[in-house]
């Protein structure tokens, strides 16, 4: 397997008044592609700030990213966000749907912007709902939908744009425990059947189970690995 992202000595200070606060302190990382990833830690840990320096949302202070091989800690915040519409594909705990758009909809138009025609991005975002077992919701609004099928269409809306990694922040943590294994599940599906490597930020120990390796931060470290 080949790396599809690595991380070398990163560090992220943040400014709070006179004081700098390191949210990571020198992280290494090497991921490869088509693996499963869970991020765990307590609070304050450097979850969110790792997570957002994966995704292309932020740089390091210090340090080198690399992204299929191409350093995205040099990039401007407009090439950012090109890679990020074109090779991340996200799915958030409160799941971010528009409410004025139907299922099909809010999975469709994340294609429109990226230059599908309107055919085509009707056609690939009913695929892809049916592939998360919505098929029968597709014409439904997040209102009259239920968490769990809120967070199917998110993650279909996700993996529609057909992107190197899927990042997931609690994707579990409005859910109960069993639709939320229910979406771990169609998430591993994913990751096994499109070879999409996902890289999940949970609290969940069950949740992290069910993912290949486990990364464990403190204080803005990796303190424990988990294969």
């Amino acid at each position: 397997m080949t790396n599809i992202i690595a991380l070398e000595g990163v560090r992220k200070e943040f400014q709070l008044g006179a004081s700098t606060i390191a949210a990571l302190r020198g992280v290494d990382l090497e991921l490869e592609k088509g693996r499963y990833y869970s991020i765990m830690g307590p609070s304050g840990s450097g979850k969110s700030t790792l997570l957002h320096i994966l995704g292309c949302m932020d740089i390091p202070t210090k340090g080198k990213v690399w992204l299929n091989g191409r350093q995205v800690h040099t990039l401007d915040h407009r090439q950012r966000t090109r890679i990020r519409a074109q090779e991340i594909g996200f799915v958030f705990q409160a799941f971010h749907l528009n409410p004025i758009l139907t299922a099909l909809d809010n999975v469709a138009i994340t294609l429109r912007f990226m230059g599908e025609t309107r055919r085509s991005a009707r056609e690939k975002a009913e695929y892809w709902l049916q592939r998360v077992r919505l098929g029968a919701r597709i014409s439904h609004h997040p209102a009259a939908l239920s968490g769990g099928e809120r967070q199917r269409v998110a993650i279909a809306r996700a993996i529609a744009k057909n992107p190197s990694v899927i990042l997931a922040d609690e994707p579990t943590g409005n859910l109960d425990s069993k639709t939320g294994m229910d979406i771990v599940d169609i998430l591993r599906d994913i990751n096994q059947s499109e070879e999409t490597t996902i890289i999940q930020v949970t609290h969940d120990h069950e949740v992290a189970n069910k993912s290949d390796i486990v990364y464990t931060l403190r204080d803005g470290s990796i303190i424990d690995v988990i294969k």
